[in-house]
């Protein structure tokens, strides 16, 4: 037993707050997960899960997954140790412009809708606003004519601007681009079906 008492206080004055270390996820309750660092337990409060909100800590990690997880507070009195997932990861809004470049199209899921227009969310902790007038092909009275919360839908990144945090997205783009798309399918199907048209010179 004293050997044992030994160790683990080794462990505990090995510990550094601020330091990043491996830890295997043991057990997971409604409030967070606990994670082994190395033969103590630390706890990941589900609020230092993920940038984005989390429901359940079963979200975004399960029992035996290793991760890394930052020491955030040390109580050896209480045998307590606080720490976090999140921020051994990038802020989403941190690289939101290199992810999302404008111009590219990407799926989302619908998780707000106001009188203005739904906000998608691209990934935990990163949503983007889909303007009313950029929900459908055409006019809509209400946002809900066109997406419905839950929904996941197709989006084309207009604009990232970091340091507002906001990103501003198109569905109508979208549906503009795959409509365009199939007329010009559509148009190619034309002229394949008919035959010995192959070679014919184009008339301008």
């Amino acid at each position: 037993m004293a050997e044992e008492a030994e160790k683990k206080k080794k462990i505990w004055e090995s510990l550094e707050v601020g330091s990043v270390v491996k830890g295997i996820v043991r057990r997971l309750a409604d409030f967070g997960a606990f994670v082994d660092i190395g033969g103590v337990d630390g706890l990941v409060h589900v609020t230092d899960l993920s940038w984005g909100r989390v429901k359940h800590p079963s979200d975004v990690v399960s029992v035996g997954q290793e991760i890394d997880v930052k020491i955030l507070n040390i109580d050896p009195e209480r045998e307590r140790i606080s720490l976090s997932y999140k921020q051994t990861q990038p802020r989403p809004w941190t690289v939101a412009g290199e992810k999302y470049p404008v111009g590219s199209v990407v799926e989302g899921k619908v998780v707000r809708i106001t009188t203005f227009g739904a906000f998608v969310e691209l990934e935990p902790g990163l949503d983007g606003l889909v303007h009313i007038s950029q929900c459908a092909l055409t006019r809509i009275a209400k946002v809900e004519d066109a997406v419905n919360v839950g929904d996941i839908v197709r989006v084309k990144v207009l604009d990232v601007n970091t340091e507002a945090k906001r990103i501003s997205l198109s569905i109508r783009e979208v549906l503009e681009d795959e409509a365009l798309d199939s007329v010009s399918d559509e148009g190619e199907y034309a002229i394949d079906d008919i035959p010995g048209e192959e070679e014919a010179p184009v008339e301008e």
